[in-house]
């Protein structure tokens, strides 16, 4: 049987923003494959990068000479990764990827130096690559679907699409032992008061947003027993007794009777913990879903809400409207349980006055927090194919990520710090103008100067 280390090149030390936000999870992901190879019979080693350094992974890289390594890959890791294939050619031995970025970049990524790239879910796909190697050498794998890699020409092949797992109760749990979980635990409680750990019960989203990368389930939605899943909770407390979880899924309340009947199974095993997750505001317009939320032990839901206007979430084929996501802001709250919201700024088409409609509609909605970002094309959505015509990269490809890319025609980030500006302070005012009505005059003014600004600058460019 063969011996393979998995790792990932996140390093959390280099991320300064992260490092002020600290709230850092273990990746799922090299778990659940080092649990399915484990249970096939290979020898598994998992350099949990994360707080790790760049230094130890690199020297134990070149130290496992003519070894197999395995190596998730996401946008803000090319660099890293990039690197680790490097060392690892040095060290003689074989890379195998796997991860959203390879899987949009697999010709990059064998010209880099990698020898096969997953494409899609890893587990069955990893294990036949590990077992078909010895015999047929790093270009000879035509027979195992769901791979990109190079023929003995040098030519990139794409093999078959590999069938997706259609039973997840069928995979062991994640081999949460492989990694130190008590550096989570301890980042946690340290930085909120409270520990916290992740967990899936499904894989894969079925919506069809036009941003968002379906690279590895693609437009799938597998959703793991509430048994299942209930018993990894049951071991998770036992095992780590965390404050809290956070449910990973893509969308977790697709299902209403999969939550009720989940919440019946944590109540025979009497278990109740606080969780955040996300959501989508139309799978949240009922009581009933908001209640049994609330007692699951839900705390706080994230809604991905985008826009305002509903003109942007249209073309964004959101499949949501702005009435429903203020609906399913206010059934939270009526139920105690607190809102957090993601916007997005200056998705193709945007106009100031559907900026000024994002602004309202915060204001109307009143999450109890949201996050601003500008959107960005990822290789392989319809977002990006939309804008693929004026896209460039003002960096290198193997200095940059799917983030760097310019959109020519679009306002500048700048004007896009205008618009957080005007949306935070206009937001706070809101709130502040009946109890503290001089600052909330003074935020208005903050958001009016930034607001003009942001016309000044849409006039020129019309101009």
């Amino acid at each position: 049987m063969a011996h393979i280390l998995l790792t990932h090149g996140y390093f959390l030390a280099e991320d300064e923003k992260e490092r002020q936000i600290m709230k850092p999870y273990p990746p799922l992901g090299l778990l659940y494959l080092s649990a399915y190879l484990k249970a096939r019979g290979h020898s598994v080693e998992v350099y949990d990068s994360t707080f790790g350094t760049r230094h130890d992974l690199l020297q134990k890289i070149r130290a496992a000479r003519g070894g197999l390594i395995g190596i998730y890959t996401n946008l803000i890791t090319r660099s890293s990764v990039l690197q680790i294939i490097s060392a690892a050619r040095e060290a003689d031995s074989t890379v195998i990827l796997g991860g959203p970025e390879s899987a949009n970049y697999s010709s990059e990524y064998l010209n880099a130096g990698a020898d096969v790239v997953v494409i899609g879910e890893g587990e069955s796909t990893l294990a036949e690559v590990i077992a078909t190697l010895p015999s047929m050498g790093p270009h000879g794998l035509n027979a195992v679907r769901g791979i990109v890699f190079k023929n003995g020409a040098g030519v990139p092949v794409h093999t078959a699409e590999r069938a997706k797992i259609k039973d997840l109760d069928t995979l062991p749990l994640p081999d949460r032992e492989a990694i130190d979980h008590q550096k989570y635990l301890d980042a946690w409680r340290t930085h909120h008061g409270a520990s916290s750990i992740n967990l899936i019960t499904a894989r894969g989203c079925p919506y069809k947003c036009t941003w968002c990368s379906h690279a590895v389930y693609g437009y799938s939605h597998r959703r793991r027993s509430p048994a299942n899943v209930a018993a990894e909770v049951a071991w998770i407390v036992e095992r780590y007794n965390p404050d809290q979880l956070w449910y990973a899924d893509d969308v977790f309340t697709i299902s209403h009777p999969w939550l009720q009947q989940y919440s019946e199974q944590l109540t025979r095993r009497g278990l109740h913990l606080p969780f955040e997750t996300i959501t989508r505001a139309d799978r949240l317009q009922s009581e009933a879903a908001v209640i049994a939320l609330r007692e699951l032990g839900c705390y706080r839901i994230w809604i991905g809400s985008e826009s305002g206007s509903q003109r942007i979430l249209d073309a964004m084929q959101r499949g949501v409207s702005v009435e429903q996501v203020r609906r399913a802001v206010k059934l939270a709250h009526k139920h105690g349980i607190r809102v957090g919201m993601f916007l997005m700024w200056g998705y193709e088409g945007e106009e100031i006055e559907d900026i000024a409609a994002t602004v309202e509609h915060v204001k109307e909605s009143n999450p109890d927090i949201f996050f601003t970002t500008v959107s960005y094309p990822i290789k392989g959505t319809p977002y990006f194919d939309t804008v693929k015509d004026r896209v460039l990269l003002p960096t290198p490809w193997a200095e940059a990520s799917d983030r760097d890319y310019f959109i020519t025609g679009r306002y500048g980030r700048d004007y896009y710090r205008l618009a957080d500006v005007w949306l935070r302070n206009e937001v706070e005012a809101s709130r502040l103008v009946t109890t503290d009505p001089e600052r909330a005059a003074g935020l208005m003014q903050t958001a009016r100067h930034a607001r003009d600004e942001m016309s000044r600058v849409t006039a020129r460019v019309g101009a």
